[in-house]
């Protein structure tokens, strides 16, 4: 059995993964009414990128949907699938024999053939042929937006295409729905990369303190991912804010670069996930950098607490994304109310939309191959909600058995939304207002984790100390 494995300690994704995908893909396609007999569908790889105008190459990362199908770690590649048989062709580039000097062996055809389990490989310039011989009455290839991103997927071409019949939009929306339920063997994979970036998250905890920077923090986290889980990548940058910078949410790109000297009495928000076989993680810690909350960090982080178990209780099939969100804020909102920071009604609070002061983003998003996975509003499905605390949300949609989610609660003292609600009547009735800005430089809690959901609950994959006590107990047992 042919299998992706960085080491013999690392997980073994099989071969058969991607194989079941192109069935699911397939069987999804026939028993749609657009798509007739003799219809192929063709796709391609990610291309090798030039760092800006060097003769270096950013580090490759297969593009998602290809990976999705094929599982395949080189650039440049080309994939069909014959939607009537199932029969699945990788074109591979032809490369020249200089490239052995420089880059390693070249590989057969039969040995890409046994190390992806596909049905035939040819290579990239035998692609028009290869479509003279079929003959095909339809070629689907895929184009449609990223909710997330704005951004569209780029339609596979080649030489000659436009002598037959294309359609670039029908194939996006079936395989986007395919990718929102994972098989057994995806969620394997992503129970496996979800526990190596725990155990990176806890070695981070209890590695910082007052005095180190937040880049060591995040340096802790991506050599325990890589020498330890195996993972190249992560799946997005890595936030790992202190003080004031852990309300700032998409913190440690490159203009904030994590560079903050972590200082006693800051709350630290660390962000990072680790990426397996392309195969994503989004993890949230939130922890006091010495080691000891106090009673004001206690009360944030509760509140926070709280609604995350409040929607880990109940989100299972057939619960709506919407009201666990808005679960989650009612919680959120009630615990800050018996804490004194806020007064009167919680549901008047949350029509007014008080809730998007604390917490501006959505509860979480679907996740897997992209950490903000695709499928959120597709055709057929809810809409994004318009009111404003809502219209983060990356998707609306019922829940299903085998959606995998992040549920990530937050609460934020973000000073161009904290004089947004103060100058706001709406909201400033519910403000106690010395206890409000008594937080202004408190920074911000996120607790997130990565979850599947399941006919009757859920299962968390993220196995991380959660509870004040916990951390507590962890960060105690840290080294010098």
């Amino acid at each position: 059995m042919a299998t992706f494995q960085m080491s013999p300690q690392t997980h073994a994704v099989p071969m058969a993964l991607f194989r079941k995908n192109r069935q699911k893909v397939c069987e999804a396609l026939k028993s749609n009414v657009a798509v007739e007999k003799g219809s192929f569908v063709l796709l391609e790889g990610g291309k090798d990128v030039s760092f800006n105008d060097t003769d270096t190459n950013y580090l490759f990362r297969q593009e998602s949907y290809f990976q999705y199908f094929f599982g395949v770690k080189e650039p440049d590649c080309y994939g069909v699938l014959n939607v009537d048989s199932g029969e699945s062709i990788l074109f591979v580039p032809r490369l020249p024999e200089e490239y052995a000097t420089w880059m390693g062996r070249l590989l057969s055809l039969d040995e890409f053939k046994s190390m992806y389990e596909v049905d035939r490989v040819l290579y990239v310039d035998e692609l028009p042929t290869f479509f003279e011989k079929a003959s095909p009455k339809l070629i689907l290839t895929l184009s449609g937006l990223n909710t997330d991103s704005g951004l569209r997927s780029k339609p596979a071409t080649f030489e000659g295409i436009e002598k037959y019949v294309v359609n670039c939009d029908l194939l996006h929306p079936v395989v986007a729905e395919c990718r929102v339920i994972k098989t057994p063997e995806e969620i394997e994979v992503l129970r496996y990369v979800a526990k190596v970036s725990s155990d990176a998250h806890i070695k981070v905890m209890q590695f910082m303190r007052p005095g180190r920077s937040e880049f060591e923090g995040e340096a802790v986290f991506l050599h325990h991912s890589y020498a330890v889980g195996g993972c190249r990548h992560t799946s997005y940058t890595c936030i790992c804010g202190s003080g004031t910078n852990s309300a700032i949410l998409h913190y440690g790109h490159a203009a904030a670069p994590n560079d903050k000297a972590v200082k006693d009495g800051d709350m630290c928000l660390f962000d990072m996930g680790a990426n397996y076989c392309g195969y994503a993680a989004d993890i949230t810690c939130s922890f006091p950098a010495n080691g000891k909350f106090t009673e004001d960090q206690k009360f944030i982080y509760n509140a926070v607490l709280d609604a995350r178990n409040a929607v880990l209780k109940e989100a299972r099939e057939g619960v709506s994304w919407v009201d666990m969100h808005r679960l989650a804020c009612r919680v959120m909102l009630q615990r800050l109310k018996e804490g004194g920071m806020l007064q009167g009604d919680v549901d008047e609070m949350l029509a007014a939309g008080l809730a998007g002061t604390f917490q501006p983003h959505g509860l979480g998003h679907l996740i897997g191959l992209d950490v903000h996975d695709v499928g959120g509003y597709l055709p057929g499905q809810p809409e994004r909600p318009s009111e404003p605390w809502l219209s983060k949300l990356r998707f609306a949609r019922t829940l299903q058995a085998g959606m995998y989610v992040t549920v990530e609660p937050g609460c934020y003292f973000i000073d161009i939304l904290m004089d947004k609600a103060l100058a706001d009547p709406n909201l400033n009735k519910f403000i106690v207002k010395d206890v409000f800005e008594r937080f202004r430089s408190f920074g911000g809690v996120r607790i997130e984790d990565d979850v599947l959901i399941t006919k009757t609950g859920n299962e968390n994959f993220a196995i991380v100390p959660r509870t004040v006590e916990e951390i507590e107990k962890c960060m105690a047992e840290r080294e010098d």
